[in-house]
């Protein structure tokens, strides 16, 4: 649902800006069946959605992102930038 509202340009209540990564990138967090599962999107591109990760939960340290994820995050985010800007030009950050 959180996506839906990201394409036509609006943010959902429950999604929040995702730390890192700077602004346009926001997370969503959903609990189901006793697992909390993550899903880290951009919306810097004029043109797309991006969504760069979805994932369980499995840290063992509180709330924190375990670090391969964040890696596989900004690799992604980084992928993504140059890939929007092959197709539709540059896109300020």
């Amino acid at each position: 649902m959180a996506l839906a509202f990201a394409q036509f340009g609006a943010k959902h209540p429950s999604a929040k800006p995702w730390r890192g990564a700077g602004p346009g990138v926001f997370e969503i967090v959903q609990d189901f069946a006793g697992n909390t599962y993550r899903g880290v999107y951009t919306v810097r591109f004029p043109k797309a959605i991006c969504v760069l990760h979805c994932f369980q939960k499995k840290s063992p340290h509180g709330i924190s992102t375990a670090r391969p994820d964040i890696q596989l995050i900004l690799s992604r985010l980084r992928v993504a930038q140059t890939e929007y800007g092959k197709r539709h030009g540059p896109v300020e950050t």
